[in-house]
């Protein structure tokens, strides 16, 4: 078994996003962070979160896996960086460009100084090739720069509810193909 911590980005994930589906149908294997910060994002607080529900599942199971959507990913990439925890996976989806033209930077300003540095753990980065947040070009050097395996899935936006992919089963397969490593 695996404990899942589910970790979205900004605003949280609503009911039709991938995320919420997956961790409705883990059930008590998912903890979600529940950092204060939601709309307004503070990364201290989000890594705090992320350390609270990791704590969580790790009592559930000794092998956790990341889920991460958006900001979501830089979140669990500095903790994992900060904490290097054992028995951990990361599957990061749709990271944002810090220093791209879309990203909330009056909101996520804390957000702003961050660099993709080599994650201590299997981990999967996972990009649509016209995420209106992150080109592909970008998305692919942050894989390489956080030493992830990187894995484009086409056009599909920012991999979130309007994106259309409901229960998002093709992701869950490449979630499983991590964990099972």
């Amino acid at each position: 078994m695996v404990a899942y911590v589910i970790i979205p980005g900004i605003d949280g994930s609503d009911e039709r996003h991938w995320q919420s589906l997956w961790e409705q149908q883990w059930g008590a294997s998912a903890v979600r962070i529940a950092p204060a910060s939601w709309s307004r994002p503070d990364l201290p607080d989000w890594v705090a979160a992320v350390q609270a529900a990791y704590e969580i599942a790790s009592q559930r199971d000794s092998q956790v896996a990341l889920v991460a959507h958006s900001l979501g990913c830089w979140a669990a990439a500095h903790w994992l960086d900060r904490t290097r925890p054992d028995g951990v996976a990361a599957f990061l989806v749709a990271p944002p460009n810090p220093q791209g033209p879309a990203f909330p930077r009056e909101a996520a300003s804390t957000f702003l100084g961050l660099s993709a540095r080599p994650l201590p753990c299997q981990s999967l980065m996972v990009a649509s090739d016209q995420d209106p947040y992150c080109d592909p070009t970008t998305s692919a050097s942050f894989a390489h720069e956080w030493q992830a395996q990187g894995h484009l899935i086409g056009s599909h936006g920012h991999i979130n509810s309007d994106s259309g992919l409901g229960d998002w089963q093709a992701g869950l397969e490449l979630l499983r193909m991590l964990v099972d490593c």
